[in-house]
């Protein structure tokens, strides 16, 4: 699991459906959420996770995908397996993981100090505590 620090800049409500928008070093996250703590509101700071194997990458990325939340990071290390490779990535001081595919990774021809995006749909963000 990677783990974001963020704050609370946004929530829309229809029923119990909510996209709550974070500020995370100066970017928008978004996330969906069905039931929302009554303790996240604007202004709160959280910690978000989202599991390695929902962090996609892209590698020399243009043009327009549905992705809502879209990290520039760096690459720091791959760990290229039998099946998997484990990416990890640096935003500043943070560390994010991706779990992609060693035919994936290699077709990129992923490295450190690469720069990448790392792509995270909004429905698989969630709050894990309020600070």
């Amino acid at each position: 699991m990677s783990k974001i620090i963020a704050r609370v800049v946004g929530i829309e409500s229809i029923d119990n459906l909510n996209i709550v928008s974070f500020d995370f070093l100066g970017q928008e996250l978004s996330m969906m959420s069905l039931d929302l703590n009554e303790n996240i509101r604007i202004g709160v700071d959280v910690e978000l996770i989202v599991k390695a194997s929902s962090v996609a990458i892209a590698k020399d990325f243009s043009g327009d995908i549905s992705y809502s939340n879209q990290i520039k990071s760096t690459i720091l290390d791959v760990d290229n397996g039998k099946l998997l490779s484990s990416i990890k990535l640096q935003k500043d001081d943070v560390i994010l993981e991706s779990i992609i595919t060693v035919k994936s990774s290699r077709k990129m021809n992923l490295k450190k100090d690469d720069e990448v995006i790392a792509f995270i749909k909004a429905n698989e963000l969630s709050i894990l505590k309020v600070l």
